[in-house]
């Protein structure tokens, strides 16, 4: 453990020396906060964070394949993780504190979000029972479409390869949530299973169903033993 929190130290960071994060944190807030506000004084619009939190798998599928791209293919491309895999450090914790690192960059993002609902409550009643599960079940997509972006990540040396192949798989899944109400029924359960942003806003109604904390475990942890096992088949090259 005291392995994987140094490494998550060490790339959290780089990411705090790194201007792209900066960017791309900016970029998120302003694009939500547009839309949210949009949404929110238009005549007839109600003091609530739905339309906040509608946004966010699209809004995720985005950024976050640019935060995670260069976790581990800067790593080959620079050839420090061969050096790393020589270190007392097991594949799993190397994953794991990268892993860490970019949760943690976007926990930080969903922290500074926490102003839109403050507006709100201003404006009228909010309902804080189901702020709190959207923001939780936030962090839980946060943290599969990280581990989506770290298994491209370990897949190639080129950061655009990575969040190309990261946006690709995301958005694939997002998608599914999308079609829902165009494919023929007896698939539409199938595609709801398999949806990112289903899962996520049946979170954001309020009720937090094991079943979809399930699938976002279940995202990661899948996500992150293949990442582990492509650095594994390296080291023995």
């Amino acid at each position: 453990m005291r392995n994987t929190m140094a490494i998550a130290k060490r790339e959290f960071q780089s990411y705090i020396n790194s201007p792209i994060p900066y960017i791309l944190v900016t970029a998120y807030i302003a694009t939500a906060g547009y839309m949210f506000f949009k949404q929110l004084f238009m005549p007839g619009g109600q003091a609530d964070m739905r339309h906040f939190f509608e946004n966010m798998p699209l809004l995720f599928c985005l950024i976050i394949p640019f935060v995670t791209m260069r976790l581990v293919a800067e790593e080959r491309r620079e050839g420090t993780l061969e050096l790393l895999l020589t270190m007392p450090v097991t594949d799993w914790q190397l994953v794991g504190g990268k892993f860490l690192a970019a949760l943690g960059l976007m926990a930080v993002l969903l922290l500074l979000t926490v102003a839109f609902p403050i507006t709100v409550s201003f404006l009228g009643p909010l309902d804080k029972g189901v702020t709190v599960a959207s923001y939780f079940g936030a962090l839980l997509m946060a943290g599969a479409f990280v581990a989506i972006g770290i298994m491209a990540s370990a897949f190639t040396r080129s950061q655009i390869v990575a969040a190309l192949v990261a946006f690709f798989i995301g958005f694939s899944l997002y998608l599914l949530g999308a079609i829902i109400g165009v494919i023929p029924p007896s698939l539409a359960p199938f595609a709801a299973g398999l949806s990112i942003g289903s899962h996520f806003m049946n979170i954001a109604r309020g009720v937090i169903d094991l079943r979809d904390v399930l699938y976002y475990v279940s995202v990661i942890f899948v996500c992150l033993m293949v990442a582990q096992t492509t650095l594994d088949s390296r080291r023995w090259r």
